[in-house]
């Protein structure tokens, strides 16, 4: 009974993380959105420095909202906690653009479509890659 009890609360523990991280990726996506918006629109900066800057300043902003409240980290290295979590999102970033180029590229679903699955995929690699790499 104790087992189950305990399985139960890390279960819950765990979902609570996902949860939590979900919440922060979506905070992530407007400030990525927004920032990408101000550069090049109201800066007049090109659209591809635009997004980069968009991009870094969510991971940023991402990981010191993940670090204090999705996995309560006290690492006091926080340089090299910070490079791996930026590793991880890039790595996000690059299967988030490898799905959609599979998906619509080459078996020729719809754009959104397979946005959506990309960055189903991403998050998940984003989650796992921080909770076992990065917050480990």
């Amino acid at each position: 009974m104790k087992l189950l009890l305990l399985n139960i609360e890390l279960t819950r523990e765990f979902l609570l993380k996902f949860l939590k991280f979900g919440a922060v990726g979506l905070f992530g996506a407007f400030v990525n959105f927004g920032v990408t918006f101000v550069c090049k629109e109201w800066i007049k900066l090109n659209k591809y420095l635009s997004n980069i800057l968009g991009f870094v300043t969510a991971a940023t902003t991402n990981y010191f909202l993940n670090r204090i409240w999705t996995f309560q980290s006290n690492n006091p290295q926080i340089g090299t906690e910070y490079i791996k979590y930026f590793v991880v999102a890039v790595i996000g970033l690059g299967i988030d653009t490898l799905t959609v180029y599979v998906l619509n590229g080459k078996l020729k679903w719809n754009f959104y479509l397979s946005k959506v699955f990309a960055m189903g995929t991403a998050m998940l690699w984003n989650f796992f890659g921080n909770l076992l790499f990065t917050f480990a």
